[in-house]
Formats: structure tokens, C-alpha cells, sequence
């Protein structure tokens, strides 16, 4: 086998759909998702702040080595997310101001590696959406080897390439592209719920009566 893989992207989930599950709360979409799902906590905003939404266009590099994120800067499409799985080792930065700055150029709508950044006072300041599991100075090696878009997993989270990928404070999720369609209809009125929730708050309406019931079915029995 050759150390060095690049497929073509088949299929990617509609820049409609990406739109409708921009700027919903991750927490939401990972509640529609029967709360298996994660990228693991490690994986952690390094930017301003703007949320992240976007296919999946996928790496897979030996750790420390990023010859092939080089390659996919080249290759995504304005929109994409470009996740690489870097194998969640910290010891060596796969991008830093350089590159995300060439991405942020070419239009990529966020970058998210399993592994490490540099350049870290720079990327929280910007608002281009890097999520990363470390910060190191040492720089990379470019020697691969390296597959582009093939499927990976981060955490047990499998990321296939066009699934979507979102992000926000909370830290990333894959959507699969299958159930995309079905998640992002759960998610947009499970938002609209905690939403009604919220206003309830603000005017001390709250019904919390289903936290007793939940106690009382439990078997939970109050002293007198």
C-alpha cells in the first residue's frame, strides 16, 4: 500500500442544511443525538468565537507530521471543514498562524485537529473557527505518510469525509450525513423548547413540578 492516499469526496451534505444547523447549540444537536456522540473534551476552541459549521473534508496523519493538511489546504472547497486526525498527540503542531491563515483565505470554514496547534495568542484572536486538543511550540515534520478523505475517529466519534461538522464552546460534533436531515429537524425545535424555557424563567413562570414527579416515581419518599 502507498504511504500516501488522496480520494475524491463522493458525496457532502447540502450547503442548505449547513445554513439550517449553523448557530444551533451544540448541546442541542448532541441531545437529538442520544448524547453518545463527541469528539471527546480535549477538543477545544482555539479562536475568537465564531461557531463552526461545515462537510467534512478529512486528514489522517501519523502524529507530529503534516505534510497531508498541507495537501488538503490545496484540495477543500471554499465551505469545507478540514478535520485532522493526528492521532490526539500533543508532542508536535500540526498548523499554526501560517496556515490557518492560508485556509481562512481560501475560504474553509474552520479547521479541527486531533492533535496540536502553535501560534496561540494569534488564533485566539482571530476569528477563523480552530478547534485543537493542545498547544506546543515544535513545529511539524512533512515526511507523511497520510490519507485524504477517508474516514477517521476521534474518540470513538467516526467522521466520514462530507458528514457534517459543527462547532461552538461546547467543543465538535459529526452529524453522519444520513441522519443529518432528521437530526437538524430535532435540533432546530429542540432550541425552540429551550428557548420557551428561558422566557419562562425571566417571568418566574417555570413549571418545575417534574423534578417531585421524577423523585416520586423513583420511589423517593419525603421525611415529614
Amino acid at each position: 500500500m502507498s504511504q500516501i492516499q488522496i480520494f475524491k469526496r463522493r458525496r457532502q451534505v447540502s450547503a442548505d442544511l449547513v445554513a439550517r444547523l449553523r448557530g444551533i447549540p451544540v448541546a442541542n444537536i448532541s441531545d437529538c443525538m442520544m448524547r453518545i456522540t463527541a469528539a471527546g473534551p480535549r477538543l477545544r476552541p482555539m479562536h475568537a468565537g465564531d461557531a463552526l459549521a461545515g462537510p467534512a473534508f478529512t486528514v489522517k496523519t501519523r502524529p507530529g507530521d503534516n505534510l497531508m493538511a498541507h495537501k488538503a489546504l490545496d484540495l477543500a472547497q471554499p465551505g469545507d471543514v478540514i478535520v485532522v486526525d493526528a492521532g490526539g498527540d500533543l508532542t508536535n503542531a500540526i498548523m499554526g498562524e501560517l496556515m490557518t491563515g492560508y485556509a481562512a483565505s481560501r475560504g474553509i470554514a474552520g479547521i479541527v485537529i486531533n492533535g496540536a496547534i502553535r501560534d496561540a495568542g494569534m488564533l485566539r484572536a482571530s476569528p477563523f473557527p480552530v478547534y485543537a486538543a493542545g498547544v506546543t511550540h515544535r513545529g511539524p515534520y512533512k515526511d507523511g505518510p497520510g490519507q485524504i478523505n477517508v474516514a477517521i475517529a476521534i474518540d470513538g466519534m467516526v467522521i466520514q469525509p462530507g458528514d457534517l461538522i459543527v462547532g461552538d464552546a461546547d467543543g465538535v460534533l459529526c452529524v453522519p450525513i444520513d441522519e443529518a436531515e432528521a437530526i437538524c429537524a430535532a435540533a432546530r425545535e429542540k432550541n425552540e423548547q429551550e428557548k420557551r424555557v428561558i422566557a419562562h424563567i425571566a417571568s418566574g413562570t417555570l413549571d418545575t413540578s417534574w423534578v417531585d414527579a421524577a423523585l416520586k416515581r423513583l420511589g423517593f419518599v419525603a421525611e415529614p
